[in-house]
């Protein structure tokens, strides 16, 4: 039977990290964007990645960072993935040395396919709500059915989830895997132990 990955993004705190952890994430999202509320510096970064051990996938989020700034983060915390949501191309990503997945905002209109087929070395692309003036972590969702059947690419889908509609989003997408930030939280950054350990049981329920 097919497991749906979950990454829990936005995280700020040491202890969500590790309650993340232990409800069973595969991955744990830092933001290096300056303008988000879940912003992090690179010595909080460090903290929280350490807490989660080996097998929890640490990612590093940027937006139209300069590559300076993207190397900076990789020597001073343990990135193992990076997640591109600006106005990034290919070439920019693969730069680094490491694997990446691009973000996808569905903006209406949008051709996914040509998107995807331009990032040939991505490794996963993740797909989130549109919205004019930010770059992901908006809280709404898109209408799922704008979503191709069948893809060929490992498909993370994001925007507007939490442990009330996760389900329901996998049975209709049947997504590699769910990405949440707002939807598991108390305030902006601050996560919710009780709504993280829900998310991820009903990612899996079915």
């Amino acid at each position: 039977m097919k497991r749906t990955r979950v990454k829990i993004c936005g995280i700020t705190r040491h202890e969500d990290a590790i309650v993340a952890a232990e409800a069973g994430a595969d991955a744990i999202g830092l933001v290096f964007y300056s303008k988000s509320p879940r912003f992090v510096d690179y010595t909080r970064a460090a903290l929280i990645a350490s807490a989660v051990g080996p097998f929890v996938t640490t990612v590093g989020l940027f937006v139209n960072a300069a590559a300076e700034e993207v190397d900076r983060a990789i020597r001073a915390v343990d990135l193992q993935l990076l997640q591109f949501h600006g106005d990034e191309d290919d070439a920019y990503c693969r730069q680094f040395g490491r694997p990446y997945i691009k973000a996808i905002r569905m903006a209406p209109g949008i051709d996914l396919p040509a998107i995807v087929a331009s990032f040939p070395g991505a490794c996963g692309f993740l797909v989130d709500a549109w919205h004019k003036d930010k770059y992901g972590g908006t809280g709404e969702r898109f209408e799922w059915q704008r979503l191709p059947k069948t893809v060929h690419f490992p498909l993370i889908l994001a925007g507007g989830l939490g442990p009330e509609n996760v389900a329901d989003a996998v049975a209709q997408v049947n997504p590699y895997g769910v990405d949440v930030s707002g939807g598991v939280e108390d305030a902006p950054g601050v996560k919710s132990s009780q709504r993280i350990q829900q998310f991820i049981a009903r990612a899996n329920a079915g």
